[in-house]
C-alpha cells in the first residue's frame, strides 16, 4: 500500500505525462509479474524488492525528484514486477487468475489516484512540503520493514 501510494505521490510532484504513464507502467509491470508468478516462473528477492520500493520511491517523493519519463517509468515498472509477482504467488486455490489479477490491477490503480489526489490538493493548498514529508514518511516505513530483513 505505502509503494502505491508513493507512486501516485510522487507523479502527482513530478505532473505532466509522468502522471500517468509513471503509475500505469507500474500497473501494466505489476500484471506481467502477478502472470509471472500465477505460472510459478520463480523471482529472486522479490520481498526485498517490494521493501526496496518502498524506500526508493519514498525518498523519489521526498526529495521531489524529477528524472526522465522513461526513467520514471522504469523505476515505476521494475516496483511493479516485485509487487505483482507477490501477488501472482498468493492466488487464492479457488479463485479466477484473470478476476484475481484484475481486482489487484484496479486497486493499486485506485491508490495511485489517491497519491495524485493528495498531492494535487495539497498543492492547491500551496501545501507541497506535505506530499514531500509523506513520501519521507513512506521511505522511513520502508527502512523499519527492511529492517526485519537484516
Amino acid at each position: 500500500l505505502l509503494a502505491m501510494v508513493a507512486v501516485g505521490r510522487w507523479a502527482g510532484l513530478a505532473g505532466g505525462r509522468a502522471l500517468w504513464l509513471w503509475p500505469a507502467g507500474f500497473v501494466a509491470a505489476m500484471v506481467l509479474g502477478g502472470v509471472l508468478g500465477m505460472a510459478g516462473v520463480p523471482m529472486p528477492f522479490v520481498e526485498q524488492g517490494i521493501v526496496a520500493s518502498v524506500v526508493v520511491i519514498g525518498l523519489a517523493a521526498a526529495l521531489a525528484l524529477r528524472p526522465s519519463l522513461a526513467t520514471g517509468i522504469g523505476l515505476a515498472a521494475l516496483a511493479g514486477l516485485f509487487h505483482g509477482h507477490a501477488h501472482g504467488t498468493e492466488v487464492p486455490a479457488d479463485a479466477s487468475g484473470l478476476a484475481y489479477a484484475a481486482g489487484f490491477a484496479l486497486a493499486t490503480a485506485l491508490l495511485h489516484a489517491c497519491g495524485i489526489a493528495a498531492t494535487v490538493i495539497a498543492a492547491r493548498f500551496t501545501l507541497p512540503v506535505a506530499a514531500r514529508a509523506a513520501g519521507g514518511l513512506t521511505a522511513v516505513a520502508g527502512v523499519v520493514l527492511a529492517a526485519r530483513f537484516f
